[in-house]
């Protein structure tokens, strides 16, 4: 016997997207390149969600089947909404990749992980054969950390830790822990970790590799070097 999914997916939660028509006409471009078989990485935010669909379209158009390596829970579910096959990286490598950007400079290195998910988002975008980034112009910044913070998994027992090195060792201008507007108490990944929301004074590679050093940091929400095309309205 099959589960139902109907009400599962998100079909009812994305319905205040912002900019979508930009966001669907991204979405229409980065469906043109779906092929037959393909396995596609599949990133997460609104964006990421119209050209998963527009993607499930084109292959329903044309017989099409493809298979999904998901960032997050919330897209698996989107993908099972649309009956598209998910594997994970321990079964499959994608051949391309697609996914969001909280902010884009203009050397393509990028904040991510507003919706908390930038660990799995970082192993599948270094997985991928080709990188694609779907963004709009607002996302487009000069200079990295404007206007987001840099959100950090932490392990839980090392809060203290993590905040005391921050304080200590790097110019931070705030630090924040996540919190939920859903339930009570701190934003809880997918892995059982906190998120810090922290803005420095300075973004840089040199403040990525530092940040992963740290005891406790399970990873940031900074892509630095991974050379994504980029694909905009």
């Amino acid at each position: 016997m099959e589960w139902k999914t109907s009400g599962v997916g998100h079909a009812g939660s994305w319905s205040d997207i912002t900019n979508y028509d930009a966001k669907t006409r991204i979405a229409q471009k980065m469906a043109d390149r779906l092929r037959d078989g393909d396995v596609v990485g599949v990133g997460s935010g609104s964006t990421s969600v119209l050209t998963l669909r527009a993607l499930a379209g084109r292959a329903e158009q044309h017989g099409w089947h493809f298979t999904a390596v998901a960032t997050s829970l919330e897209m698996e579910m989107e993908c099972r909404e649309l009956h598209v096959a998910t594997s994970s990286l321990l079964q499959s490598r994608p051949e391309w990749s697609f996914d969001g950007a909280d902010e884009i400079d203009d050397a393509r290195n990028m904040i991510k992980g507003r919706g908390g998910a930038m660990v799995r988002e970082k192993l599948i975008m270094a997985s991928s054969l080709d990188r694609f980034v779907v963004v709009d112009q607002s996302k487009r910044v000069d200079r990295l950390g404007r206007n987001v913070a840099v959100p950090l998994e932490i392990i839980p027992e090392s809060f203290n830790l993590v905040r005391s090195q921050l304080d200590g060792s790097f110019h931070v201008l705030s630090s924040d822990l996540r919190m939920s507007d859903a339930k009570d108490g701190p934003v809880i990944t997918e892995r059982g970790n906190l998120i810090l929301d922290v803005k420095f004074e300075d973004v840089s590679a040199d403040l990525d590799s530092q940040l992963n050093s740290v005891p406790g940091v399970v990873g940031s929400g900074l892509f630095f070097g991974f050379n994504p095309t980029v694909v905009s309205d």
